[in-house]
Parts: C-alpha cells; sequence; structure tokens
C-alpha cells in the first residue's frame, strides 16, 4: 500500500490504528512527525507510565522488543512500544513471525531513517501487506517553495513567493530545518499573515537583498554592479553564505536558463513546468534567456563545475573561497 504521511496522519487523528508501523525513509522529518504523534496522542498522560516504552536501536535487540510489545496493557486499553533509530537494530528481520502473531492490544512502531528496508524480501512485504510500512521521501529543492506554501497554508498563514523561494535557497531541502525557521515566525506574527522577505530578514536572518536568489537575478540580468556587491558581503559573511550552497545555486540556475531555452511549450504554464518554477518567476527567466544563449549557459554550466573542484582544492593553490566566488562571477556574465 503507498500511503502518504496526510493519510497516515489523519487516520492516526480519527483513532484508527495499525498494529505495527515501520516508518523508513531519508527525510525524517515525515517519521519524526508521525512518531511524535504517536507518542504524545494515543495514550494519555497517565497511561504513558505504565504503557509506553521507548527504545532504541543501538542499545536494544530484538528479543527485548518482543517482550516489550508482547505485554499487556496495565490500566489501558493499548501499549505503545516505540523503537527509535531502528536502523542501528541488529538483526532487525528476526521480527518477522511477529508480524504475522502480534498482539492486537500493542501498537508498535520502528524509526528507520536514512535508508530503508529490502523491499524485495518478506518481511518487507509482509509489512506492507498487513500493517504500515511507510517511505519518506526526500522532496527535490524545486519542490520545496511549494511545500513550504502547503505547509503554511495548513498552519494558518500564507507565503509571498519570492520570500519561500528565499527560504528553500538559504535552507536547502531539509525539512526539519524549514519547519524550525518558520516556527519562529509563528511566535512572532499573528495568524493569517502572509509572510514576506521582509519577516524573513528580520526574524530568521536572512538578507532580502544580499542572498543566493538575488545574486541569480543579477547575474541573470547582468547587473554587474549588483552582483559583485552580493559576491562582497558573500566573501565578507562566509559563515551565513557558504560557497557550496551559493555555488549549487548557480548551477541550478543556469541549467534552468538552459531548460528554458529548450521548451518546445513557450506558454506560461508550459515553461513554468518545463524549469520547475511558480509563473511568478518566469520574467526573470526571460530575462537571463535574453542575456544567455544555450551555448553560454553549458559554458557556464562547465564554469561552474571548475569552481567547485577548484574549491575543494583542486588546481586551487591559494585562492579563497571570496576570491573564487569573484571570479567566477566575472566569468559567467562575461
Amino acid at each position: 500500500m503507498n500511503l502518504t504521511f496526510e493519510k497516515i496522519l489523519s487516520d492516526l487523528k480519527n483513532k484508527k490504528y495499525a498494529p505495527i508501523y515501520f516508518f523508513m525513509g531519508e527525510e525524517p522529518y515525515f517519521i519524526d512527525e508521525l512518531t511524535d504523534y504517536i507518542e504524545k496522542n494515543i495514550l494519555s498522560e497517565s497511561e504513558r507510565d505504565f504503557n509506553l516504552s521507548v527504545l532504541y536501536g543501538k542499545e536494544s535487540d530484538v528479543q527485548t522488543i518482543l517482550s516489550e510489545a508482547k505485554r499487556f496493557p496495565l490500566m489501558a486499553e493499548r501499549t505503545v512500544v516505540i523503537v527509535k533509530e531502528a536502523q542501528m537494530l541488529e538483526k532487525i528481520e528476526e521480527i518477522e513471525p511477529y508480524l504475522d502473531h502480534f498482539l492486537p492490544t500493542t501498537i508498535l512502531v520502528f524509526c528507520y531513517k536514512y535508508k530503508n528496508i529490502d523491499k524485495r524480501k518478506s518481511f518487507s512485504k509482509k509489512l506492507d501487506k498487513n500493517h504500515v510500512l511507510f517511505e519518506s521521501k526526500k522532496i527535490y529543492s524545486d519542490k520545496i517553495p511549494a511545500w513550504i506554501s502547503d505547509f503554511l497554508k495548513n498552519k494558518g498563514y500564507k507565503i509571498e513567493p519570492k520570500a519561500s523561494i528565499l527560504l528553500s535557497e538559504f535552507l536547502g531541502n531539509e525539512l526539519t530545518k524549514i519547519v524550525n525557521a518558520l516556527e519562529k515566525l509563528f511566535i512572532l506574527l499573528p495568524l493569517g499573515t502572509t509572510i514576506n522577505s521582509k519577516h524573513i530578514e528580520e526574524n530568521i536572518g536572512i538578507s532580502k537583498d544580499f542572498n543566493v536568489f538575488e545574486l541569480n537575478n543579477a547575474i541573470g540580468g547582468k547587473e554587474v554592479f549588483r552582483a559583485y556587491q552580493i559576491v562582497n558581503y558573500f566573501a565578507s559573511n562566509p559563515r551565513s553564505n557558504p560557497f557550496v550552497l551559493t555555488i549549487t545555486s548557480l548551477f541550478s540556475f543556469f541549467v534552468k536558463v538552459l531548460l528554458f531555452h529548450s521548451s518546445s511549450d513557450k506558454s506560461n504554464a508550459g515553461l513554468a513546468s518545463a524549469i520547475g518554477v511558480n509563473p511568478f518567476f518566469l520574467k526573470d527567466y526571460h530575462t537571463a534567456a535574453k542575456n544567455y544563449t544555450p551555448r553560454k549557459c553549458v559554458e557556464n554550466i562547465a564554469l561552474i563545475r571548475e569552481f567547485d573542484m577548484r574549491s575543494k582544492g583542486v588546481g586551487n593553490v591559494s585562492a579563497t573561497e571570496g576570491e573564487l566566488l569573484k571570479e567566477l562571477v566575472y566569468k559567467l556574465m562575461h
């Protein structure tokens, strides 16, 4: 069963419980959210003292987990057993007999982060057929702005497209980091607020004028003075503006400009779909496409790869990351 995060959470909130949950995958955020809900909401506060067991894979073993899972509840309807860091548990597949002969009053949860179990094996197939097996997948970077918008909508907020791009460019696709940043805003801004770049600058510490998003636009528009203002700011604040994030953003930008050129559908909807951006930002790519031919985009992508290697010490003796970035930006625009 291809159960989604939303479906599992909805079932939990409606008290539709499964006897065994196995949460696995590269994205820890969804695993943590589901696990936290189970830990805090299925049992009442008084029931947790005797009926909630939280174990850790590195410190536990299969027999201990089974022993806890087969324990009957005390003054409650259910026992909840949560195995965190289950990816560290040795011989986890020895749990398999319990999948067929589970205790109905126990809810057993496995948090198997950053990797997946082998889906070809019977252990995985039984989990998928008879219980809840959920794969928590990483969200691609180009989908993060839309995810931020949806997340905020569910919380009673809105966000301007530019602000969501700013957050995604600065924080990447680590959902936990993004949510932590947004939760700061929830404390400071009233429900119903439309979050903008100024809110982010004042409360999260991301400059609305000196960031990778603005650098991309300055380079795309061949605004030399503005591009160097931003680059000089980055060079003076390397900890807040890591070279690796800047160069990754530049690489993505020129790949999108190249996709813009090659798209057969030149409608706004077609172009937005082809390059994976909100239609609000198409004007920036129209400008960049006028300034950079497909051949120059390819050359720039190769340049970015070269400077990425130089930042790692290949063919570079003494240039700092700030110096490399200044040289790179010059060559990208000339």
